[in-house]
This record gives structure tokens, sequence and C-alpha cells, in this order.
């Protein structure tokens, strides 16, 4: 078997692993309950639009914000999915001994990585799109409003997912399943809650508390992913009827999109983090 082959096959058997665990039960259901949610929340955002109570500037401008609110949870559930999937998956088969059945083939321990991350990044930027696909439908049905760039924010968002993946699957060729699930969303949580951080010092001129939100997109660039998708999914004329520079502040609007520089890190990072993981995989005693 080539090596492209055995990495396609790997990657193909995790995914339709990763279909048959309670995880994806989970998901699901999480993901119909916020549809759910979300559709009554829009519903009755158009009831008031329809009766006057808001004016069609500001109805948008709500639709924008809650829109971008809701995906936040999505990229949480995503979070929470993937990061405790990829644990199980990888370390389970080594304490198992299913990985040293299948390396003894043989398969190099680089393709078996390769084809388990292919795998799970399938699994989660799937989920993610589609997920995020039915909630912009459900918009567009109860208040008609449609994100200027759908596509895009759905890749940043996918692209999210995967980099919490990446960081998932280094830590558990370290540390035991559970601990790097944990780990995984609670570095998610934290760079989120460093670029609210970051943006109330921007807003209030404060330098120092301003370059936290920078230096942890940078270290991990989750957070810099959602900010992009948020500037995606937003209405156009939302930052200027928030107005000023208070709309940094707001953890539920993105003042610009970002930048080639910033995608190009992104992609070293992913690159990186990968390395990382083959090489301690290759230390690690199955």
């Amino acid at each position: 078997m080539t090596t492209a082959r055995a990495v396609l096959t790997i990657a193909a058997l995790t995914l339709r692993e990763a279909s048959r665990r309670r995880v994806l039960l989970a998901l699901a259901v999480l993901t119909v309950v916020l549809l759910a949610l979300s559709g009554w929340g829009f519903s009755r955002l158009a009831a008031e639009s329809g009766a006057s109570t808001l004016t069609s500037g500001e109805a948008r401008l709500t639709a924008s914000i809650l829109i971008n609110l809701v995906m936040f949870g999505f990229s949480l559930i995503a979070a929470l999915g993937t990061a405790f999937l990829a644990g199980p998956t990888l370390s389970g088969e080594t304490e198992s001994g299913i990985a040293l059945a299948v390396l003894a083939r043989p398969i190099r321990r680089s393709a078996f990585l390769l084809g388990k991350w292919l795998g799970l990044v399938a699994f989660g930027s799937g989920f993610v799109v589609l997920a995020g696909l039915a909630q912009c439908l459900v918009v567009w049905a109860t208040v008609g409003y449609w994100p200027p760039e759908p596509a895009t924010a759905l890749v940043l968002l996918a692209v999210q997912t995967t980099a919490l993946l990446t960081l998932a699957v280094l830590l558990s060729t370290a540390v035991s399943p559970m601990a790097s699930g944990v780990v995984a969303v609670g570095l998610f949580g934290t760079t989120w809650v460093a670029g609210v951080v970051g943006g109330l010092g921007e807003s209030l001129g404060n330098d120092a508390v301003g370059s936290i939100g920078t230096v942890s997109r940078i270290l991990l660039p989750t957070d810099g992913l959602w900010r992009g998708a948020m500037h995606a999914f937003q209405d156009p004329s939302a930052l200027a009827q928030f107005g000023g520079e208070e709309v940094e502040a707001f953890p539920f609007l993105s003042v610009a999109p970002l930048t080639v520089t910033y995608l190009a890190w992104v992609v070293v990072w992913v690159a990186m983090v990968w390395g990382l993981a083959a090489a301690s995989f290759l230390r690690k005693d199955l």
C-alpha cells in the first residue's frame, strides 16, 4: 500500500469511527437545540421589527450582532466536540494496541498521524460548515438577513476548528485523552477572553492591555480566526451604527477583516504544531 493510499484509508476509517461515537449524537442534539432557540429569538426580532418597534437599521444591527453570538455558540460546540474527540481517537488506539498492529504493516507513524488528523479535520470542519449554513438559513427565513460573506465566514470557522484540533492532537500525544481535551478547550476560552480584554484596552486607549489580545491571537489563532468570521457575518453598516472606538470593546462585532499576513501565519502555525505532534508521536512508546 502506498503512503498516500494509507493516509486516505486511515482518514476514512477515522471519519467513520468519529461518526459512530456518541459525541456525534451530542453535537447533533446541541446543534438542534441552538438552532431552535435562535430561530425563536430571530422570529421575535422579526415581530418587533414588523410592529415598528425597531427601525430597519436597528433590526439589521441587532440581527448582525445576534448571528455572531449564535455562531460563537456553534464554534464553542465544535471546539468541545473536536477537542474531546481527538484525544480518545489517537490516545485510545495507542493505549489499546490497535495503533501498534496497524503500524506493523508497515505504515510510517507520520502517515498514520496524518491520516488521523485529516479524518478529524474533515469531521470537525464538516460539522461547523453545515451547522453554520443551517443557522444562516434560519436567520434568512426569520428576519430576511443574509450575511455579506457567508462562504468566507464558514471557511474561517472551519480553519478555527482545524487549528484547535491540531493543538488537541499535539496534546494527546503527550497527556491523557481527557487532559488533552480539557487543556485544548481551556486554551480556546482563555484566548477568547484575552481577545475581549484586549479589545477593552484598545477602546480605552491602553496599549499595554490592548496588546494582550494581539499576543494571544498570535500564540493561538482561534480568536483571530473567529474575529475574521464575525466580520464576514456582520452587516457592513453595523460598525457605523454602533459608533466610534467603543466597537473594540464589544465582543460580538469585528472592526476589520483578517490580513493576508495573519492568514499566512495561521497556516505556518498549524504546520508547526502538527510537526511538533508528529515529532512527539514518533517518540511515543506504543
